[in-house]
């Protein structure tokens, strides 16, 4: 309680901090301390000769080269010296085709084309006829319309066959239609291979060989042949063709003989109508051609001078008619 009873207002006793035991222990000690060390001193440099850590030398920092660009006369004597190479490649090719076109004509006049139209077995004695080849002969541009024409042949074909069958039930269901099947067969023999020569073959030599001649050949014989294909569909009785009218007449007597019959009126039809089509299409095609009837004219006159019957005819004419003169 004797705290309590002293007087606050009472000026303290000077206490001076630094007097304290603790703090003076400690000051005199650390200054002891530091007066002792002496840097220079045998144990100072025992202390510093330890073992040494030796330090690495630095690395050199990486140098990027510098990009050195090539000079505008080495970039062109580069592409000059690509372009030699691919010149001297494109000169080795087309030396090689040279070589082999020529030796492709030298073996066509040697020997010639061998036919391959149409394609028979080789045993047989008949040979092949006519060379014919899309790819080889006619241009790209006349490709797809020659083929055409082709088909429409064979098409051609396949309808006067079944045209000799209808005509030949047509007999059976009615003995006085016999005319009929036999003018089916004639039309038969005679009109298949007539077309193949009469208006295929120069379509065919036409698109070959840009032949004027036989454009015209061929619009003239073509246009008698739409002609025919018209009659046929129409089918009047007693004219060998199984047509509507033949057809229609037959429903009394027999339905099925009928019925046939008209399919291959059918087939007639769509005959006259493909060639109608396919005949507007080689038209077209001939307009593009530059063909005219003056270089049909003139592809005739030469074709005939220089026929060799022709030129045989006339030497012996002019022979004949000197020697008469003489005489």
């Amino acid at each position: 309680m004797s705290g309590f009873d002293s007087n606050p207002f009472v000026h303290p006793v000077d206490v001076n901090p630094f007097q304290d035991p603790s703090v003076t222990q400690v000051t005199t000690t650390g200054t002891e301390g530091l007066q002792e060390f002496n840097p220079f001193s045998a144990r100072a440099l025992d202390d510093l000769s330890g073992p040494t850590i030796p330090v690495s030398a630095p690395s050199q920092p990486a140098v990027l080269q510098p990009t050195v660009e090539p000079s505008p006369r080495a970039v062109a004597a580069a592409a000059q010296e690509e372009l030699r190479k691919q010149q001297e490649e494109l000169e080795k090719k087309a030396a090689e085709l040279q070589r082999k076109e020529e030796e492709l004509h030298n073996r066509d006049t040697s020997r010639g084309k061998e036919n391959n139209w149409p394609p028979l077995p080789k045993f047989l004695p008949i040979k092949p006829c006519f060379y014919q080849d899309f790819n080889e002969e006619i241009p790209v541009d006349y490709q797809k319309i020659c083929k055409r024409m082709y088909y429409l042949w064979m098409y051609h074909c396949v309808t006067l066959f079944l045209n000799v069958l209808a005509c030949m039930a047509y007999f059976i269901a009615d003995a006085q239609f016999g005319v009929d099947f036999g003018l089916s067969i004639l039309w038969f023999l005679l009109f298949s291979p007539g077309a193949f020569l009469c208006w295929y073959r120069p379509v065919y030599k036409a698109f070959r060989s840009d032949s004027s001649f036989s454009f015209f050949f061929f619009f003239f014989i073509f246009s008698f042949q739409v002609v025919v294909y018209v009659i046929q569909s129409v089918g009047i009785p007693k004219w060998g063709n199984s047509g509507w009218i033949s057809s229609i007449s037959m429903l009394g007597t027999s339905k099925a003989v009928a019925v046939f019959m008209m399919v291959v009126a059918g087939f007639f039809t769509v005959n006259a109508v493909l060639a109608i089509t396919l005949l507007k299409m080689v038209h077209s095609k001939y307009r593009r051609t530059g063909a005219s009837f003056q270089k049909a004219q003139q592809e005739f006159s030469q074709g005939v001078v220089t026929n060799n019957t022709f030129q045989t005819a006339a030497s012996s004419a002019a022979a004949s008619a000197v020697q008469g003169a003489f005489r």
